[in-house]
């Protein structure tokens, strides 16, 4: 069930027996010279989607500009501040909780928005805790979980990828941008093969530490057919994950 596909009776039924929400998040980022700028939007939002259909629960618009400044070295590149991105997460929750939510599940495709969702799940606590006429627990509770973090993601990485999996612009979250999208399936010989590993600051610290945007990866190992098995995988891991959320 999505939510930008609902209506507001269909919404105001769904609270009726359920609490809870899923938002992907993601980021607009160069993804490498085969990579699809949107993939760590792409990536959370088709897994939730499915899990959504499968399960039953609801799915929000996805969240797809984060924190990316490192990257703008690439053309294409969107990002907000740290700020900019607390005080949007926090006027999403806020107007889902004006209507009964009291589970709000971050799905999230881009490990560098991970600091920044937490910094802002703090804030919303703080209105909380702050608030004269609180007690002291609060109605809504916020999670954040990465695609990728279920174990029988991680051990299907490790096993097909092994070390070329890299950092970024890895293999496993360019196959499932190509199987939701075979149209944009790109063939790119890599210079290295396996991008090198390194530290970065800002966008031109890292535009000249990683000249083809990758890092410790091999994205030409990318296969639409890993990117259906990583899909089946993360949305069996979502669908738990989220109903013991919900229940909590």
């Amino acid at each position: 069930m999505l939510l930008h596909h609902s209506s507001w009776p269909e919404i105001e039924a769904y609270l009726a027996k359920s609490k809870g929400i899923v938002i992907p998040i993601g980021s607009t980022e160069q993804h490498g010279p085969n990579g699809l700028i949107g993939t760590d939007a792409i990536c959370p939002e088709a897994i939730a989607h499915r899990a959504g259909a499968q399960a039953g629960f609801l799915v929000g618009p996805t969240f797809n500009v984060g924190i990316a400044q490192h990257h703008l070295g690439f053309p294409g590149t969107m990002t907000l501040r740290p700020s900019t991105m607390i005080a949007a997460i926090h006027d999403w929750v806020g107007s889902l909780a004006r209507h009964g939510f009291e589970r709000v599940y971050f799905f999230n495709g881009h490990g560098g928005n991970v600091a920044t969702i937490e910094a802002a799940f703090s804030e919303i606590y703080a209105d909380r805790s702050l608030a004269q006429d609180a007690s002291n627990r609060g109605p809504v509770k916020c999670k954040r979980v990465n695609w990728w973090d279920f174990k029988p993601v991680m051990d299907f990485c490790q096993k097909r990828y092994g070390s070329a999996h890299g950092a970024h612009a890895t293999p496993s979250e360019v196959a499932v941008t190509w199987f939701v999208h075979p149209h944009a399936i790109k063939d790119v010989e890599m210079a290295p093969k396996v991008a090198p590993w390194g530290r970065y600051t800002d966008a031109e610290s890292y535009r000249a530490a990683f000249p083809d945007g990758r890092i410790g990866s091999d994205p030409s190992l990318a296969d639409p057919k890993d990117g259906e098995r990583l899909i089946a995988l993360s949305v069996e891991g979502l669908i738990e994950d989220f109903r013991k959320f919900e229940a909590a």
